[in-house]
Order: C-alpha cells, then structure tokens, then sequence
C-alpha cells in the first residue's frame, strides 16, 4: 500500500459516475462544484479555513497506478475504455479558494472547482475530508486561544487524535489557529514549528524519589527544566521538591527553572498557592503552565478566579473535537457553449437547499477601522459599487443593512488554472499571523 497516493480516498460512487459520465455524452460537460458547510461547530460564529495545503499536494500527486486499476477492474462493473483513460488520469481543471487562516461563515462556498465532471466528482470525498477535519481543529484551537485571553496555548493532543495523519495535520490546523506550538515531534519537524514537552508522570515514578528525578532532569536539562509537580502531593512535595531543585542544582549552575506545571486538581486554588510559594522561594518570573482537559468554558473559569497561569498545554479538546464540521460538497452549475447554467437541489428540508450558480465571494471592511462589515456572494460579472452598498441577510431578507467608506476583497484566489498550480503557498507562520490579523477584524 502506497500511503502517498490517496487517489482511490474515494467514495465508491464517484468512480461509478465517473463511469457512467465517460460512457455518455456528460463526459466533457464542464461542472462547477462548492465546498461549504451549513451550521458553525460547537455552537459557535465562526470557522478558520484549514487543510487547503493538503488539498494542493493531492491534487498534484492525483493518478491511477496499475494496481488501482487491476483492483477496479476486479469489481466487473467498470468498461475498459473508462480503465484506460484512468490510466493516464490528471486533473486538468480550475480550482478557486480562500486562503488558510481566513475566518468564514455557513454556506460561502470555501472552495469551488471549475472541471470535467469525472475530474470534479473524483476528487469529492478527499477535499472534503481535509477541509472539515483541519478546519473544525483550527476553528477549535482559535476559540481555546481566544478563551485564554493572551497566554500562549501549546497543542498536546497527538495522543487522542483519529489516526496518524489527523495527528500531524491537527497540530498544524492548531498552529494556524493560534496554538504557539505543538508536543507532536513529526508536525513541528515537518511544518517548522516549536516543539515542546519536557516530563510525563512516569518520569519521576521511574525514580526512588521526586527529589532525585527533577534533580536527574535538571542535571540534564538545565535550561528548560519546567517540573511537573503533581504526582505525589502538588504543594507539600512536588513543588517544594522543585524549588529545592531549582535552589541546589540549577542556581549554581547560573540558571533558573523555566515553570511548573500542574496537570490535576483543583488548579485555581493549586496555581495560586504555587505563586505564592514561588514568588517567597524568590522565583517570580517561573511560569505556571496547566493542563488536564481544558477546554474555552474551564479556562474562563480559571480567569475569572484569576488563577496565574503563564501557560496551556489543550489536547483532547483541541485535537479530539466532540463536534463536527458538516462540509459538502455540491454540483452548482453545468457549462455548454461557453454558457454558465445554474443547477440547485431543492430539499422539503430548508437547509438543505443549495445556492446556485457559480458566485464570487467578497467581504467589505470599514476604511477608518479595519473591521469587516459583511460579507457578500454575487454573481460573477456583478459589480460591486463603490459608495454604497446594502447587505440582506440571505435567511431574514427583512434584514438589512446598507454600509458606505468602505473596501472590498475577493475572499477566494486561484489555486490551480487548467491543471496547473498558480497559488504560493504561504509558510505556515505567515499564514498564522494573516489568521491572528483576519480574526482581529472580525471578533470585536
């Protein structure tokens, strides 16, 4: 198994159509999809577009290897002629989307693909997989960091991640949604971010005593010891033992504990008793990093109890969202003769009907302020007017608002044009601070 060709991370049906469009005269028929989704996650306002990276490397590495096609051909219900044209299969279309780290809202379209129906059915399942997954953790990562008000929030969450790769892409969608770092190895290797982990509970388990296991690590790591204190007893043990630690072995040495971190209890209450200690043991500047299944609703409660915590360490609620991000993924128009024709799927269920059409996508900031105003889907040859412009809320159309002194942005760029990547892909640190900046306009 090649785990670098995800051309068959497929739904089974988009190679029947794909079948069936080949032996008829829908073959060529140019087809506009939309990627969007309808409900915002966890009861929230908002998602941070993730997983378009992902999205670029498979669309690059998309083709059949022989194996795939034996397999195919094992099933009896796919016509030579369709395998042989797999054979030689690349995607040959448009793709427009908007750029990681941008802040967006239900039903505009996140990506849309301009293509040949068995191009733009093929790739369905993949670009919806990499969508929901790395948008929903960057989505989740954005309001945790949001939540702590300032102090910087490290991903832990390798651990309780859905498999490897929602690991390693996890903790880059954490990344680009406000997380400074992460604990998994391979994603700070691979995306060029900050690692961080210093001891587990076993660590100083493994040990006679505290005392000789955060001695141990301070011998060896004496400029970044952050001791964990709260295997034994938190205040009585774990954090005496860390200053005596800090006061035998590092300060000698010229060097000073980087924090403490506590990962049980009560941590309002524990994380003030241990400022108090530090503070009298003459260690004002070590850092108070918690853990233990924080979440946006627990760090609000440890602010508000003005708990003086430096730092986070988020895992599961990070990288193991109880929610979902409902992606999907719809045909919105068919091409003939150079003609764009609207498609819609009407649903008795309202929130199932689609926009048709091919759109644009605009969002209007105040000139004086920075701050957006609203955002717009058009018709592609609408022009926008420079002076004056009214927003209708698309579901209360009784609901208006008409706004001037402003700038407008086509949210989506070109990613690839007739097959062809077109798009730079920023670095994952530009690409963290466009999303700190696009969210500063949008979360007052």
């Amino acid at each position: 198994m090649d785990l670098n060709n995800y051309t068959l991370l497929c739904d089974f049906y988009e190679l029947t159509m794909a079948n069936g469009y080949f032996q008829t005269k829908y073959k060529d028929t140019i087809t506009y999809f939309d990627l969007f989704y309808r409900k915002n996650p966890d009861k929230g306002g908002f998602v941070i577009c993730a997983g378009l990276e992902s999205v670029i490397d498979y669309i690059k590495n998309l083709h059949f290897f022989d194996d795939d096609i034996e397999y195919l051909r094992s099933k009896g219900c796919f016509c030579e002629e369709f395998l042989d044209y797999l054979k030689d299969f690349t995607f040959t279309g448009d793709i427009y989307a908007v750029p990681e780290g941008t802040p967006v809202f239900p039903y505009e379209p996140i990506i849309t693909v301009r293509a040949k129906a068995i191009e733009a059915q093929l790739i369905e399942t993949y670009l919806l997989l990499a969508i929901n997954h790395q948008s929903l953790i960057a989505t989740k990562a954005s309001r945790i960091v949001t939540s702590a008000k300032g102090r910087p929030v490290m991903e832990f969450g390798a651990r309780r991640a859905h498999g490897p790769d929602a690991a390693i892409y996890g903790a880059r969608a954490a990344i680009i949604g406000g997380a400074i770092g992460t604990s998994c190895s391979i994603s700070a290797k691979e995306f060029d971010v900050t690692v961080s982990g210093t001891m587990a509970h076993s660590w100083i388990q493994s040990f006679d005593s505290e005392y000789e296991a955060f001695k141990t690590y301070a011998e060896i790591y004496p400029n970044g010891c952050t001791f964990l204190i709260d295997t034994y007893d938190t205040l009585n043990s774990g954090l005496v033992n860390a200053i005596k630690v800090s006061n035998e072995v590092l300060a000698p040495l010229g060097a000073r504990p980087v924090a403490v971190r506590l990962d049980s209890g009560d941590l309002a209450y524990l994380s003030k008793e241990a400022r108090k200690m530090l503070d009298e043991a003459g260690y004002p500047n070590v850092g108070i990093c918690l853990s233990n299944g924080l979440n946006e609703e627990t760090i609000k409660s440890l602010i508000d109890q003005q708990a003086p915590f430096t730092s986070l360490g988020v895992g599961d609620n990070i990288s193991a969202s109880k929610e979902r991000l409902g992606g999907v993924y719809k045909l919105v128009a068919v091409e003939k003769d150079g003609i764009i024709i609207p498609k819609i799927k009407v649903s008795e269920d309202s929130i199932k009907t689609i926009n048709p059409g091919y759109k644009k996508l605009y969002r209007f900031y105040d000139k004086e302020t920075g701050y957006a105003l609203g955002d717009v889907l058009t018709l592609p040859n609408e022009i926008i007017d420079t002076d004056e412009y009214t927003l209708i809320d698309p579901n209360e159309r009784w609901k208006t608002s008409t706004i001037r002194n402003y700038i407008v942005r086509e949210l989506r760029v070109p990613i690839f044009i007739n097959g062809k990547q077109v798009y730079n892909m920023p670095s994952i640190h530009e690409q963290k601070k466009y999303c700190e900046e696009e969210f500063k306009k949008i979360y007052l």
